[in-house]
Parts: C-alpha cells; structure tokens; sequence
C-alpha cells in the first residue's frame, strides 16, 4: 500500500498531533531541517540514508511464524521492495566510513496491509528521545566557519553517554564487505499478536546469510563507492538472503530506550522467515514514498507505545519527503 505524499503530510500533522509528551518536546520539522545542514544541505535527498540502491525481493515465512503473529506476512510468501542505504544525509558518503551505520528498509506488501520495517547496522539508536535528537544534531550543525564546535560536542558527550554507544559499537568491528553482508536491527521493541490473541514482545533482526567484513588493508584498496557495484555481481549469482529473527523478551528488558543493549545470546530466539533480494530496481519504487514502519503494521505485530523515538519516525519521515519532493 503505496501513499501519496497528500496523504503522507496528513498523516504526519495527525501524528504530530498524538505524540507522547516526550516526543513533542521536538519539532519533528526542526530535526530534519537539523539532519540535513550536519549532512551538508544536499538537495533532493533523504534527511538520511541519501545514498542508496532500490531493490526488489520476497518474504518467505517459517511454517510456523504464526504462532507468534497473525499478520499476512506470516501466513504466505509475500513481494517485497527494499533499500539499502548509508546513513546520513550525504549522498557521496564513502560507502568506507565506520562509524555510520548501513540501512535496510523494506515494504513486505499485502492488499489486508503491508508491513514495513526500517533497520540500521547496529542494535542500538545514537539517542534515546527526540528532544536529546535534537540536541545531539544541534551540537554537530555547521558553524560561521562551516565546521561543528569539537567543544560543544564534547561537552553533550560528557552530559549524555549514552549517545556514544552507537559509534563505539560501530567503530569495534569491521566494515561490511556488502550492504548484504551485514545483520540490521529494527531496534525498537515489538509486540506480536497470533490469533488466539497472545502476545510476545520481541526485538526484530535480520540475520545475513552470507556476513563478509574488510581488514583495514583491504578497505583502503576499495574506491569510495563500491557497495552498489559489489551487490550487483553478487545478486548475478543468486538471491541475498536474511533470516528474520525474533529475539524474545524478558521481564526486565529495557522496551523504552533505543540506545540501550538486550543481551542476545542469552534470549531465546525464533525465526519468522526468509527474506530473499532478487535484484536492484529503478529508484522510483522506493522514491514515490516514504518507507513508514509506525503506520504501515498490519493487524498482528505493534510497534511500542512508549518508545518516543519510534512515534517521531512518522512525522519525520513525512517531512523529508516533502523537502525531496518539492
């Protein structure tokens, strides 16, 4: 189900209007204008993930995957379209750069609704509520001079640690060889309904099949945009694949704060099924809307009520898609 931008501001300036308290301590028109001026102010982009490849693909479901949700997804193998994408604003970003996470959004379609997810290269978000958003890109907007005050980022680091797990997380391993050799989180918390009318909470993960990462020596031989290309060659010889695995909660995981960590090994885990890209499409698929994981979840799966920073996506989405449109 494909929304027209009419329709897409709509449902923002609704959204807007619904925020939990936290979430509207931050204009959500004030951290893209903010995403895009740390990013350069590139014209006719994403306020992030401006450089990306479109693609199209299938979601196959494990046999059993609707013993933990009633969503369509689940029952049948559905068409997908899906973006890779580097985060950030810039669309001539080095596809080299560490501490920057990759992305994956995707559109599982379905006529009873589609199910969208948008994930990142890390199991954690940089911040925690969009009002500390706010400020960690106030601290990194370009000054008179046209560069960020180091002091000034200091000091909020100082003041908010928790905003530094993301890059230190990133900047621990290796750089993906491929956008399809690494595993992404949908970082949020999630609540899975079957049709008895149990529910499950759950973070989210899809888990590369074929994971490939670069030493040091072999990332400085690569050119500086060399991931489209890469999965060019590697779709010519088959579908990448990923597992959709649900990590399940326990009592007292953390289900409000993206920045903080459940410890994975120690839950258990389910696969929900097989996601398979088949090719890179034209970016008109993916450009003609935004990829919206508040509003498009179909009866079965919920995205979390207190999460501030999962109830601004939809406004903020909304936003950046009429700054590339117009």
């Amino acid at each position: 189900m494909i929304r027209s931008f009419s329709v897409l501001a709509g449902a923002a300036v609704l959204a807007s209007s619904i925020l939990p308290a936290p979430a509207q301590e931050a204009d959500p028109a004030a951290i893209v204008a903010l995403q895009f001026a740390v990013s350069g102010d590139h014209k006719g982009v994403r306020a992030s993930g401006a450089k990306g490849v479109c693609l199209k693909g299938s979601f196959t479901p494990a046999s059993d995957a609707a013993s933990l949700s009633k969503a369509p997804q689940f029952t049948k193998t559905v068409p997908v379209t899906a973006r890779f994408s580097m985060g950030g604003g810039n669309p001539k970003i080095s596809d080299k750069t560490k501490p920057t996470t990759r992305g994956f959004a995707m559109r599982m379609q379905d006529p009873a609704g589609d199910l969208t997810f948008v994930t990142i290269s890390a199991p954690i978000f940089s911040t925690k509520t969009p009002a500390q958003l706010l400020e960690f890109l106030q601290v990194r907007a370009p000054g008179p001079d046209g560069k960020p005050d180091a002091e000034k980022i200091k000091a909020f680091a100082a003041k908010n640690p928790e905003t530094g797990r993301q890059a230190a997380w990133l900047n621990a391993r290796p750089v993906p060889a491929s956008f399809a050799g690494t595993d992404y989180w949908a970082v949020h918390a999630y609540t899975l309904t079957n049709a008895k009318g149990d529910k499950t909470t759950a973070k989210l993960k899809f888990v590369a099949a074929d994971k490939a990462t670069l030493s040091d020596e072999e990332l400085k031989a690569k050119p500086d945009a060399f991931y489209a290309d890469e999965l060019k060659e590697r779709l010519s010889r088959g579908p990448a694949k990923f597992d959709l695995v649900a990590i399940l909660a326990e009592p007292n995981d953390p289900t409000t704060d993206v920045t903080a960590t459940w410890p994975e090994d120690e839950r258990k885990q389910k696969t929900l099924g097989t996601l398979a890209i088949a090719g890179i499409e034209p970016d008109a698929p993916c450009d003609a809307a935004t990829f919206d994981p508040v509003v498009d979840l179909p009866e079965g799966i919920a995205g979390p009520a207190d999460d501030p920073m999962f109830a601004i996506r939809s406004p903020a989405y909304a936003v950046s898609l009429s700054r590339r449109s117009n």
